[in-house]
């Protein structure tokens, strides 16, 4: 009986493991989508909170305090960037909340002969400044700032994608207001006492500034809203990944590859370095770009390993990808995997720096080799981990894909033109 037992063991050990099925990749790739738009959408209500506590008693210290909400509601976010690309639910929703870079002055007050634009009649518009605007020829009755106006008639204004209205920018502005060292170190410096009331109020218009960011903070919490009950058990974006598990496969690759090389890589990274362009900043007012660009990187390995740690330290994994590709070509996600860890760790060098005293705005600088080393550093990983995206996409066999690109990385002289 001893010899039975040791020889059931012993055959029972050299079983392989069940491979992973596309349907369970695609779930924990849901989860992880779930619990970020969770994630996002509780730290946008934190911001909401803070943006309440700013407008009823404006100080210091309240504008302090929101801008540390606003920068703790991008970790989670920027984590979701991935799903992106892949998803027309998600590509279609996206520009309500992250749109950039934005000509401000639709918004509210800028520096004297900033931001005027032949390609842009509302760059300098001051909503905020205009009870009533004309956009188009229209006469619009912007007396009341309100969550549907800056929807529905303010944002891409003209059909003009830099007249961004709302999401995370317009509110990052509204917090920092512009940041005018160009290349120099510092974020925008915007006073506390613009949101007071009465006497004391600096900028004009408190009290439509104040509507404005209370409007703009109440439909992000809204949009977020929205996408996060997309990733629920019956949400139509789990939904449409997951009825075709294939299909959900090649959308965690598309998604993967195209934030990996064309956005991230070329039109987030190189393309400001290109153009020595603080104005290219992703999070250009808060100088907090080092962070959005780590966490971007993170969310794509994130999706590869179908491991997501939340803010409170919680985490959400199951069968990943990572393990799909490992049934098909060990090479390849060993590849894959070590690359990146390499883009994560380049990001870290960049964000470490940052943090450090370097800021991203200095790393633009014509001439500054240790900036335009640690950016580079990470185009290049990026760009390599793109390569070992491609290979995992055709050990698979998926089809159909094709990534986003960038001038700044397949035509450099195109930028110029």
């Amino acid at each position: 009986m001893k010899h039975l037992l040791i020889a059931a063991l012993l055959s029972s050990a050299a079983l392989p493991a069940f491979a992973v099925t596309e349907a369970e990749v695609v779930k924990t790739y849901a989860d992880i989508a779930e619990a970020g738009y969770a994630d996002s959408l509780a730290t946008a209500k934190a911001l909401q909170a803070a943006v309440d506590a700013l407008i009823a008693t404006p100080s210091a210290e309240s504008l302090e305090a929101a801008k540390a909400a606003w920068l703790a509601a991008r970790v989670p976010y920027q984590q979701t960037e991935v799903f992106r690309f892949g998803n027309a639910i998600v590509d279609d929703w996206e520009g309500r909340v992250n749109a950039w870079p934005l000509d401000e002055g639709l918004i509210d007050y800028v520096d004297a002969g900033y931001g005027e634009s032949e390609e842009n009649p509302l760059s300098v518009l001051n909503v905020i400044a205009s009870p009533k605007i004309s956009i188009g020829g229209t006469e619009v009755d912007a007396s009341t700032i309100t969550p549907a106006l800056i929807k529905d008639t303010l944002h891409e204004a003209d059909g003009i994608e830099a007249n961004v209205a709302s999401g995370y920018h317009a509110i990052e502005f509204l917090l920092w207001g512009q940041d005018l060292n160009g290349t120099d170190k510092g974020a925008g410096a915007r006073p506390y006492t613009d949101y007071l009331q009465g006497d004391g109020c600096t900028g004009g218009n408190c009290d439509r500034r104040a509507a404005y960011l209370k409007a703009a903070t109440d439909l992000l919490v809204a949009d977020l809203e929205e996408m996060a009950a997309n990733w629920t058990a019956d949400g139509a974006a789990r939904k449409a990944v997951s009825e075709d598990p294939a299909k959900g496969v090649q959308a965690i690759l598309t998604g993967m590859g195209s934030l990996s090389y064309g956005e991230q890589a070329g039109e987030r990274m190189k393309l400001g370095l290109m153009l020595n362009d603080p104005e290219e900043e992703h999070d250009c007012f808060s100088d907090n770009t080092h962070n959005s660009h780590f966490y971007d990187g993170l969310g794509i390995r994130n999706v590869y390993l179908g491991s997501y740690t939340r803010p409170d330290g919680s985490v959400v994994s199951g069968p990943s990808l990572s393990e799909l590709v490992a049934a098909k070509d060990g090479a390849v996600d060993t590849q894959l995997r070590a690359e990146l860890d390499a883009s994560v760790a380049a990001l870290q060098a960049l964000k470490s720096a940052a943090e450090g005293g370097l800021a991203y705005d200095q790393m633009l600088a014509a001439g500054n080799k240790e900036g335009e080393a640690l950016i580079m550093g990470a185009v290049n990983a990026l760009v390599t981990q793109t390569a070992s995206i491609e290979r995992a996409v055709a050990t698979l066999g998926v089809a159909g894909i094709a990534f986003e690109g960038s001038d700044s990385l397949d035509n450099p002289s195109a930028v110029f033109q």
